[in-house]
Formats: structure tokens, C-alpha cells, sequence
């Protein structure tokens, strides 16, 4: 089966075309066949496809919507010239999976995408009003250009967190808030979180329920996840994206009365404040520079940057308070595992969240940390750390594209319990 992934951004489309089924998934034989990305839709788009194997082809165009944009990617998939091994015609691209932000109490596991569920999916705009409309529109252009017939899976980044006990998932305001708004913590990133835990009990011959790990997906949105017996405990995002660990433009956690008094000293209007924090604070803010970590490193080392360095510190100190807290309150954690582009390629933000840390028995080894490859797995931790370290590179494409094909065979369990 052909699984077309998709990644419906506000601006953008991320795609993979990635050949799965059921029995290539037990043999681990799944195949990327192509991906590719356009961004700055709207105007004059950055188009960039690339068939496995070869390099990539890079253009601009004018494109202006989502609809528009996964007509473009169609189309060049089916292509001749395009020369994808057992893609001909539309009718080659099996299903699509849809990477889907929030899916609030009403999803507990990857979905068929009917018109009930996107009734559903809409109702839950408003707990992500800056993802889930892109998402849907990514869904609404497929039932366009494919037609009704085709297969769709819903996929969500919540979806992973439903495990999260009451006692951490709530918040301690007013419990009838919750029991009419749903006011919660719901936690995102799940569908990398749980590839991480997967990918994990495989390297180390493991059953789902022997897996107890911190999981640290660190990019330009950064989130920190708890995993015992296999399942997410806590995680450090909340009702939205915004809470927890410092981001590319994100604040983390804030005190909530600074919207109260920014509103009255700067004038600004909680709108306003919410877009300070979501876009204009984390590295960006702290720095007055960037949001790349990688340019923050290079100002911190060549140019000696103040506050260059200020926002690298404040980034890696609240990973170490969150992994701190998960220590004391998950129960057994047999390794943490760094991953995402920061994670899997930053060395010295591994070292430094690691650093001092061997009273709680995590043991960096230097050496294996910076000579690991950019983008491969493997443990950077001492032979005698208690607690190992381990860097494993995400593949939440992969993921979505074996739900997808797990839902249009039919055999998906709720609970997404294997990957």
C-alpha cells in the first residue's frame, strides 16, 4: 500500500509518499518513496521534492492555498518524469494520512476520517485555533482531488497523552472549568513521543510494558514526556503548544499573571500578550537574534554573544528541571532519550543538559556524545550510567503512514498499542 502523509501546516505542506502494509510493518520493511515541502503559501511559494534516493528539486511558484498545494504535489508524484518506482496514476496513491494537532478528549487513537470525524475535528478548532483549521484543510483538499473514495486517517499529536493520569493531566482551578470547557493538560508532540518509545523497546529487545524512559523531543517546538510501562504519565505541554519547555518563539511556562499586567503597563490587549508569547519570546526573545538554535551556538562560540548564550542556558536549564521532576515523580526511568532537530544533532545541548547530573546516575560520555553522526541512533551515555542516554531520531512520518495503513485494513486498535 502507498500512503501519501501529509503535514498541513498555516503556510506550508510537508508530504511523504511511503510504500507500507501490515505485513511489510511486521518485517519492518516499509520504503520511503518520496517526500518534499512547500512553504509560503500565499505567495511566492518555496517548492522543494525529492524522490528517494536522488537529489532534491528545488522551485518557486505562486500558490496560493492548500487545496492548490497538494494538487501540485499530486501531480508530481504521478508524473512521468517523476520515475517513482510503482507510481503511474492517482490511482498508485493507496490512502492518506493526515498528521491532525489536536484531537482533545474525543480521540484516543488514530482514526478513518468520515464526516462524523470531521464534525468532531472541527468542534475542536478552538482548542487549537493556530493547527487544527490548517489540518482540516489538508483533509478538505483531498476529498476534492482524490474523491470521496479514497481513504483517510486522522493521526494525533494528543493522541499518545490520553494515558495521562487525572492527577496530572488536570489543573488545579475550579473543576467545574474543566467539566465544561475541558480545560486540561492534553500534551502534543504524542505521535513522536510514541515512535521514540517504540523505537526504543526495538533496540533494546524489549516488551512495550518494560519501557520506562524520558523522551525529550527538543526542535524549534520543544516538549519533555514521562513514559512508564510503555504508556505517557506527564508530559510538559498543555492545553495548547505553549506551556512547558522554552521554544524556538515559545515562552515555556510564564507566571499567568504577567498577561494581566503587560495589558496594563504596555497596553496591550490579551491577544496581543498570547501572540508575544506564542511568537516573540524562547530563544528568539531571550536572544534578540534568532530562533535557530544552530546560529545561537555559533554567536555563543565565534562571537561570544551575551544573550546568545543567556537563551542557550534558560533553554537547557528548563530541560534539567523537567527531567529532574520526571525522575522524582515517573518511578523507574532506565534511560532518557534525546530526539528531533535539536536533540539528534545539537551535542553540546545534550552535554549541558547532562551536566552535574551524575548524583542522579546519568553519565554523559563525552567522546561517543560529539562523535555520534548527525542523524543516527545511538548510546552516548558511560558503560556504568544507571540512567543511559540515547539519541534516536524521530519518524513520525513513518508513523502515521503505518496507522493510515493499520485503518484502511481495519486492524488499528484504539489505543495505537504497537507502531
Amino acid at each position: 500500500m502507498n500512503v501519501l502523509v501529509l503535514n498541513s501546516g498555516s503556510s506550508s505542506v510537508k508530504f511523504q509518499l511511503i510504500e507500507t502494509s501490515t505485513e511489510l510493518i511486521e518485517k519492518d520493511a516499509d520504503r520511503k518513496l518520496a517526500s518534499g515541502l512547500i512553504e509560503r503559501l500565499g505567495s511566492e511559494a518555496i517548492i522543494t521534492f525529492k524522490v528517494e534516493g536522488q537529489p532534491p528539486h528545488k522551485s518557486t511558484a505562486a500558490i496560493r492555498d492548500h487545496k492548490l498545494a497538494i494538487d501540485k504535489i499530486i501531480k508530481w508524484l504521478v508524473a512521468k518524469e517523476t520515475n517513482i518506482p510503482g507510481i503511474k496514476t492517482l490511482k498508485d496513491i493507496h490512502a492518506v494520512g493526515h498528521r491532525v494537532v489536536h484531537g482533545g478528549e474525543k480521540f484516543s487513537g488514530s482514526v478513518m476520517i468520515d464526516e462524523r470525524v470531521i464534525r468532531q475535528l472541527e468542534e475542536c478548532i478552538e482548542l487549537a485555533p493556530l493547527h487544527n483549521p490548517a489540518n482540516l484543510k489538508g483533509i478538505y483538499a483531498v476529498n476534492e482531488l482524490f474523491g470521496p473514495g479514497i481513504p483517510q486517517c486522522g493521526v494525533f499529536d494528543t493522541a499518545f497523552h490520553h494515558t495521562l493520569p487525572e492527577h496530572a493531566y488536570l489543573y488545579a482551578i475550579p473543576y467545574q472549568l474543566y467539566v465544561r470547557h475541558k480545560i486540561r493538560r492534553y500534551g502534543f508532540h504524542g505521535t513522536s513521543h510514541r515512535y521514540i518509545a517504540y523505537r526504543y523497546r526495538v533496540i533494546n529487545n524489549l516488551k512495550r510494558e518494560d519501557v520506562n524512559i524520558i523522551t525529550l523531543h527538543l526542535g524549534n517546538g520543544a516538549s519533555a514526556c514521562a513514559i512508564q510501562g510503555g504508556n505517557s504519565v506527564d508530559t510538559s505541554m498543555g492545553l495548547t503548544p505553549l506551556e512547558g519547555l522554552i521554544m524556538g518563539t515559545r515562552s515555556g511556562d510564564v507566571d499567568p499573571a504577567i498577561i494581566q499586567f503587560l495589558t496594563a503597563k504596555e497596553g496591550y490587549s490579551v491577544a496581543d500578550v498570547e501572540s508575544i508569547l506564542n511568537k516573540q519570546s524562547g530563544l528568539l526573545g531571550i536572544s534578540g537574534l534568532t530562533n535557530e538554535l544552530r546560529e545561537l551556538l555559533s554567536e555563543a562560540s565565534e562571537h561570544e554573544d551575551r544573550r546568545a548564550k543567556l537563551a542557550i542556558d534558560m533553554f537547557c536549564y528548563r530541560i534539567k528541571k523537567y527531567v529532574g521532576a520526571y525522575l522524582a515523580c515517573a518511578g523507574k526511568v532506565d534511560a532518557i532519550v534525546f530526539t528531533g532537530g535539536i536533540g539528534e544533532n545539537a551535542y553540546q545541548i545534550r552535554k549541558k543538559v547532562c551536566e552535574n547530573m551524575e548524583h542522579l546516575g546519568i553519565k554523559l560520555d563525552e567522546k561517543k556524545n560529539e562523535s555520534l553522526e548527525r542523524g543516527k541512533e545511538g548510546l552516548v551515555s558511560t558503560s556504568d550510567s544507571k540512567v543511559k542516554v540515547y539519541v534516536i531520531p524521530t519518524n513520525e512520518e513513518l508513523l502515521i503512514a503505518r496507522d493510515t495503513a493499520r485503518c484502511a485494513e481495519n486492524v488499528l486498535h484504539a489505543n495505537n498499542s504497537d507502531v
